[in-house]
């Protein structure tokens, strides 16, 4: 077949002598591209053709996306069969020939990095068709497949230059006699890029060992903040008010950090509330069950209510209650104060804490007023959380 090949460029550049030879030439080999991308298309057209609802699909988009690089590798390969047959210069044929294969094999490296993405977007898409975006296997798998794609990209990439660079007899000379000295131009690169392979080391081990995933909740600098990328160098964390930190992702390898969703999304919230003496903890606490057990928000599990400390003014009660995600957890002890507070205004008000005035006799006759502070801050020591949005 090749040999027919040969002789038709033959036959076309024979047809073609009253031209100058460099055109001559030319077009010869755009003669063998031209019946390159008619095979690609010949056979880009079979292949759509493969019936199927689901592996006929993938195959059908697969080639779509995978039609480019191969029309330009399939030109090249035809190009490159008919450089014998255009006429030109032996020296010219062998420059030709050379930059045809670097052509190649960038595009063989872009190809593989191509069919990866399809493959890896494929595998994505079937997993996060879940209504649960809080599965920690479906987080696990998508922070393993993003991170794993990215450096499969970056692999890929240097070994198609470096492979491309190892077709010039200098360079492969230069690279050779490097490796075998392991002289200081190797130490000095390695550490120029020290920072760049901790990253990348880090990267591997996020994605192995799963400290953090994708949109799990974790705190930084006091704000709440959403895992939104997992690059291979750096992580992407949006926080409530849409603001981003970049932080590189060595950085969570070497600090500690809460990670609120590492095992589970489900979180117990908790709500303090200051009362006087003389609040009814029996209605107080009816009235809590009430409003907990008909909120949406409520998971059903947990929840109670305790006088968790007193000072000389106020019983400070605790509420705990849980919820499926983090965010519920904050709308339910958001709702869990509005709906308790109005209760003890309108129904409760002895409850609601009060300045005390005590009147004290002196030794010498007179009267001293004594007024306590009044209470307009949580006692020092409450808990509060971190700051939500």
């Amino acid at each position: 077949m090749k040999n027919a090949f040969i002789d038709l460029l033959t036959q076309i550049r024979i047809s073609f002598d009253w031209l100058p030879g460099t055109m001559a030439s030319v077009l010869v080999l755009c003669a063998a591209a031209l019946m390159a991308e008619i095979c690609s298309r010949i056979m880009t057209k079979l292949v759509l053709r493969i019936p199927g609802q689901k592996r006929g699909a993938f195959v059908r988009s697969f080639t779509t996306a995978m039609q480019r690089p191969a029309r330009v590798m399939l030109a090249i390969v035809f190009v490159a069969t008919a450089l014998p047959a255009s006429g030109f210069s032996y020296r010219t044929m062998q420059l030709g020939g050379h930059g045809l294969l670097v052509l190649f094999v960038l595009m063989v490296g872009y190809a593989a990095i191509v069919a990866m993405r399809i493959l890896s977007d494929a595998y994505l898409a079937r997993i996060t068709g879940k209504d649960d975006r809080d599965d920690i296997l479906l987080r696990t798998h998508m922070t393993q497949v993003r991170v794993l794609r990215r450096m499969a990209d970056i692999l890929v990439g240097l070994l198609t230059v470096g492979s491309a660079l190892m077709t010039f007899e200098s360079v492969r000379e230069y690279g050779l006699s490097l490796f075998a000295s392991a002289g200081a131009a190797s130490v000095v690169v390695g550490l120029a890029a020290r920072p760049l392979l901790t990253n990348l080391i880090a990267g591997m081990q996020i994605a192995m060992t799963q400290p953090i995933r994708m949109e799990d909740l974790i705190i930084i600098n006091g704000d709440w903040a959403w895992v939104e990328e997992i690059t291979a160098t750096y992580v992407v964390l949006r926080v409530w008010d849409w603001r981003r930190h970049i932080v590189p992702i060595s950085w969570f390898l070497e600090n500690p950090f809460q990670n609120w969703t590492h095992n589970s999304a489900a979180l117990i919230g908790v709500v303090f509330l200051y009362v006087d003496f003389h609040a009814p903890m029996d209605r107080i606490r009816v009235r809590l069950r009430e409003i907990v057990h008909g909120s949406a928000l409520w998971d059903g599990k947990v929840f109670d209510v305790q006088v968790a400390d007193c000072s000389a003014h106020v019983m400070t009660v605790r509420i705990i209650a849980s919820a499926r995600t983090a965010m519920r957890s904050w709308d339910l002890r958001c709702e869990i104060r509005e709906q308790i507070i109005v209760f003890l205004r309108d129904e409760c008000p002895e409850a609601l804490p009060r300045e005390r005035l005590a009147h004290v006799s002196s030794l010498a006759g007179h009267e001293a007023l004594m007024v306590a502070p009044p209470i307009d801050r949580p006692p020092p020591g409450a808990y509060t959380g971190p700051a939500g949005p």
